[in-house]
């Protein structure tokens, strides 16, 4: 009998798979996904409200405990654990947790901002709660360092009869440029 089965024979998925094969499926109706992220989206932002009225308080407890606290489902609780996960100061073992798992909500400000600019959640990182954290020009500050850091800056393009930058003397076609 492997991890992933009960004494029945039953396989019992991890909830974090669980949770994946439903919200990113790609044999769902499209439609019907759309739908499903929509009522997602108004529950994360309900959670996350809640979360930001007390951003320094370090909120614990069992998966099921949460989704009972947060009124959500394990499932729901599940996807919205997956998705603070790398903005907490103590990640949580979402990979093979289950309902029973201890878990925290203890999250640094500034990642969970910049990971919601990232997400381009606005209707996370627009919330009024983040006023009484953050002054306007941190969090503009945030907001164009996140921005920032996806953006590739290319070097000057080299000539092929210029100086190698390597430093060789010779010109760029007959070095590096080869």
């Amino acid at each position: 009998m492997n991890e992933n089965e009960s004494k029945e024979g039953t396989i019992i998925m991890g909830l974090l798979k669980q949770w994946r094969d439903v919200a990113y499926s790609q044999q769902a109706d499209k439609a019907k996904l759309q739908k499903f992220w929509a009522s997602y989206f108004v529950i994360e932002k309900d959670i996350y409200e809640k979360l930001l009225a007390n951003p320094d308080e370090i909120v614990r407890g069992t998966v099921k405990g949460l989704a009972e606290k947060y009124g959500v489902d394990v499932m729901t609780m599940t996807g919205f654990l997956d998705g603070i996960n790398d903005s907490l100061k103590a990640k949580n073992p979402i990979e093979e947790m289950d309902e029973d798992t201890e878990v925290n909500l203890g999250f640094d400000k500034e990642i969970l901002y910049k990971n919601m600019v990232d997400a381009k959640a606005d209707w996370l990182y627009e919330l009024p709660a983040w006023d009484e954290i953050f002054t306007p020009e941190q969090k503009k500050t945030l907001y164009m360092e996140q921005k920032k850091s996806g953006t590739i800056i290319k070097g000057e393009k080299v000539g092929r009869n210029d100086p190698c930058p390597c430093g060789s003397g010779k010109k760029y076609k007959y070095c590096c440029g080869r």
